[in-house]
C-alpha cells in the first residue's frame, strides 16, 4: 500500500488529540465490561431460565455451557412496509440455524422502528424522522440489556436506523457487532427519468395519475430504493468501516448470493466473541482511523450530507470528537471517484456492476488515503474490504476486486477523477456554518448571490412557486428547521420546483438551518446552518431583498449586511406547529437536541474543540 496521505494523517492526528480523553474513558469501560466474561454466567437461576425458556432443547443445553458457546443478539429493523426492510423478515430464522451450525446460538433480542422518509416527505410524520434515530438508539439498548448475550447481529438498512443502531451498538463497545443488509431493489426507470417527471409534475404539465405511474415504476419491488441517498451511503460506510462482511452492501435481495453473505455474518460473529481467540469488540473496531475512513468513503463517493450529522454523533458515541473542519479538511484532498445519482445518471446497480465500493476501497488504499492498518470484524486490514465475494459452487470465496471500474462514466480514477475534492463543502460567514454538497451541482452554479426570498416552512415556498412568484434570481431561505425547532426535517419536497426554476434558467439557492434528502443536490443548497434559528442564529434575521451569497467555491455563506445591522435587526417568530401525529410526544428529545455540527442529538453530548 502506498504512504498515507499527509492530510489523512494530520486530521486523524487532530481528531486523536481532541478526542484523548474521552476515547481513554470509553476505552477503559469497554475493557472493563470485556473482563467480566459472559454476562448470563452472575445471572441468578431465575434470571437465566426466564432468558432461554422459549429456546429449543438443544439450545438450552448450550446455553448453560456459559463458557464454550456464545449466545448471539439479532437486533432487526424488520418491518414490510419498507421495501429496504421487507426481505429482512426471513434472516432470523436463517441466522439462528447457521449459528446452530457452528456451535453457538441466537436469540431475537429485539426489533427497532423503522420508518420511511420517501413516505413521509413533506408530511408532519418527517418532523418524527431525524429523532427516530435515537428512539432506535435506545430500543436497540434495551434490546441488549438483558446481559444474555456474547455478539449481536444488526439488521438494518436506511435512513435513520443503520446509525441509531451503531450508536447503541456501540455503547455496548464490549461486545463484536456485525451489521447485515438487505441489499438494493433491481433496476427500474432511469433516476433521471424519474426526477424530470417530478419537475414537470411541480409546474402543472402532467397530472397525479401519470406521476404516481412514475413513481411506483420506480419504487417497485423488494430492497433499497438504488438511487445513492442515505440508506445506500449507510451501507458504504459500513463497507468501509469494516462492520460488514466484505462486499455485502449492494447483492439485491433473495438471491443466492444475499443468503451466502447473511450466512457468512452468522458464522463470523461466533468466531469473534470473548468466548475464543479472535475477540473484536466494535469499541475497538470503530477508533480514529475508522472514522477518518468513513468520511473519506463519503467524499470519494459523494454521499448522503445526512452523514455529516450521523458521523459525528456516532463518533461521540464511541468517544471520539470529530468536526466539520475534519469534513472539509479531508475534502481537500480526496477525489471523486463515483458517478451515482443524483451525482450521475447510474443508480447503485449499476456501480455494483462497474466494480462497486471493493473498486474504490481498493483505488483509496493504493493512493494512500484510507488507513489500511485499522481493526475489522474480518481481521486487522482493510485490504480485506478491497475484495469481492463470488460463488465456488456451494462456497463463498473473496478475489480481489478490479483496480478500475468497468465504466468510467460511472467509477473514475484517482489520477483523472470527476472532480479533484470530495463531493462535500463546508461554508462559513455571518450567517453561521453550513453543509453544501457539490458533486452533483454544474460548476456554472457553485456560486448563487441574489435577493433571498424568506419562509418559514417548505409549504409556503411551494404555494409562491405555484403562484408564479419567482421570476428572477432567488436565495430562498426557509427558517425554523432545526433539530430543536421542529426535528430537523428534511425538504425534498423542494427539490422538483427549485430544479425546475434552474433548467428555465435561473440562479436558485436554498439555505436552511433544516436537512435535504440524501437524494438531492442538482441546486446549490446550503444546509444545516448553524446554529440554528431557534438558538439564535443570524439566519433569523434575515429579511426579503438582502442579498445572499453562497459560495461552493470559496467556502462562503453571508448575507451583504454588517455586522451591527445584522445584530440590530429582531429575529423572525419561530413557529408554534408541534401537535399531532405524536410530535408533541418528542418535545422532549427537541428539548435536549444538540446543534447540526454536534449531531444532532439528544442523547449523545459532542463537546467541540477547535484547534
Amino acid at each position: 500500500m502506498a504512504l498515507l496521505n499527509s492530510v489523512i494523517e494530520e486530521v486523524t492526528e487532530r481528531i486523536r488529540r481532541r478526542s484523548g480523553p474521552a476515547r481513554k474513558e470509553y476505552l477503559r469501560n469497554v475493557e472493563s465490561w470485556r473482563h467480566r466474561g459472559p454476562r448470563r454466567s452472575i445471572l441468578g437461576c431465575t434470571n437465566l431460565a426466564h432468558g432461554y425458556a422459549a429456546v429449543s432443547d438443544e439450545s438450552k443445553t448450550m446455553l448453560r455451557k456459559m463458557q464454550q458457546h456464545p449466545n448471539i443478539a439479532i437486533v432487526s429493523a424488520y418491518n414490510d412496509m419498507l421495501s429496504a426492510h421487507q426481505p429482512l423478515r426471513d434472516f432470523p430464522e436463517q441466522i439462528k440455524q447457521t449459528v446452530l451450525d457452528n456451535g453457538a446460538t441466537a436469540q431475537f433480542a429485539g426489533g427497532v422502528p423503522a420508518m420511511c422518509d420517501g413516505v413521509t416527505q413533506g408530511q408532519p410524520g418527517m418532523e418524527l424522522s431525524l429523532f427516530s434515530r435515537d428512539v432506535i438508539t435506545l430500543a436497540t439498548a434495551v434490546a441488549l440489556s438483558h446481559e444474555m448475550f456474547d455478539g449481536a447481529l444488526m439488521l438494518g438498512v436506511c435512513d435513520k436506523i443503520v446509525p441509531g443502531l451503531l450508536i447503541a451498538a456501540l455503547r455496548f463497545g464490549h461486545l463484536p457487532t456485525i451489521f447485515v443488509p438487505a441489499g438494493p431493489m433491481s433496476s427500474g426507470i432511469s433516476n433521471s427519468e424519474k426526477a424530470r417527471t417530478r419537475e414537470l409534475y411541480a409546474e402543472g404539465k402532467i397530472d397525479r395519475d401519470e406521476l404516481l405511474l412514475s413513481e411506483e415504476k420506480s419504487y417497485h419491488g423488494p430492497g433499497t430504493c438504488t438511487f445513492y441517498g442515505t440508506a445506500n451511503s449507510n451501507q458504504m460506510l459500513m463497507e468501509i468501516m469494516g462492520l460488514h462482511v466484505p462486499g455485502a452492501a449492494f447483492f439485491n435481495p433473495y438471491t443466492p448470493m444475499r443468503s451466502a453473505l447473511t450466512a457468512a455474518a452468522a458464522k463470523r460473529i461466533t468466531e469473534i466473541t470473548a468466548l475464543g481467540d479472535q475477540h473484536k469488540p466494535i469499541g475497538r473496531v470503530v477508533d480514529e482511523r475508522s472514522i477518518v475512513n468513513a468520511i473519506v468513503g463519503l467524499l470519494a463517493t459523494g454521499g448522503s450530507t445526512n452523514h455529516t450529522i450521523h458521523l459525528i454523533a456516532i463518533a461521540a458515541a464511541a468517544g471520539i470528537t470529530v468536526d466539520w473542519d475534519d469534513f472539509g479538511r479531508l475534502s481537500s484532498v480526496t477525489p471523486l471517484l463515483a458517478r451515482i445519482y443524483p451525482n450521475g445518471k447510474a443508480d447503485v446497480n449499476h456501480f455494483h456492476a462497474a466494480g462497486g465500493l471493493g473498486c474504490i476501497i481498493r483505488q483509496l488504499l493504493e493512493a494512500g488515503l484510507l488507513h489500511e492498518d485499522v481493526e475489522t470484524v474480518m481481521g486487522d486490514s482493510l485490504e480485506d474490504y478491497a475484495r469481492e465475494p463470488i460463488r465456488d459452487g456451494a462456497a463463498l470465496v473473496w478475489r480481489d476486486s478490479p483496480a478500475t471500474g468497468a465504466d468510467n462514466a460511472i467509477i473514475a480514477t484517482v489520477e483523472n477523477p470527476f472532480h479533484a475534492t470530495g463531493g462535500i463543502r463546508v461554508l462559513e460567514g455571518n450567517l453561521g456554518r453550513a453543509i453544501y454538497k457539490t458533486s452533483a451541482i454544474p460548476p456554472d452554479r457553485l456560486v448563487v448571490e441574489a435577493p433571498a426570498r424568506v419562509f418559514n416552512n417548505q409549504e409556503a415556498v411551494l404555494e409562491a412557486f405555484r403562484n408564479g412568484e419567482f421570476s428572477d434570481d432567488v436565495v430562498v431561505v426557509v427558517c425554523f428547521q432545526g433539530p430543536g425547532s421542529n426535528g430537523m426535517p428534511e425538504l425534498h419536497k423542494l427539490s422538483p420546483p427549485l430544479g425546475a426554476l434552474q433548467e428555465q434558467g435561473l440562479r436558485v439557492a436554498l439555505v436552511t438551518d433544516g436537512r435535504m434528502s440524501g437524494a438531492s443536490g442538482k441546486f446549490p443548497a446550503a444546509i444545516h446552518v448553524s446554529p440554528e434559528c431557534v438558538a439564535g442564529g443570524p439566519l433569523a434575521r434575515v429579511c426579503d431583498g438582502d442579498i445572499i451569497r453562497v459560495d461552493g467555491e470559496n467556502g462562503q455563506l453571508a448575507v451583504r449586511l454588517s455586522e451591527r445591522e445584522l445584530a440590530a435587526r429582531s429575529p423572525g417568530a419561530a413557529p408554534d406547529d408541534n401537535f399531532g401525529l405524536g410530535r408533541e410526544l418528542f418535545e422532549v428529545f427537541r428539548q435536549a437536541a444538540g446543534q447540526a455540527e454536534m449531531g444532532a442529538s439528544s442523547l449523545i453530548n459532542t463537546t467541540i474543540t477547535m484547534d
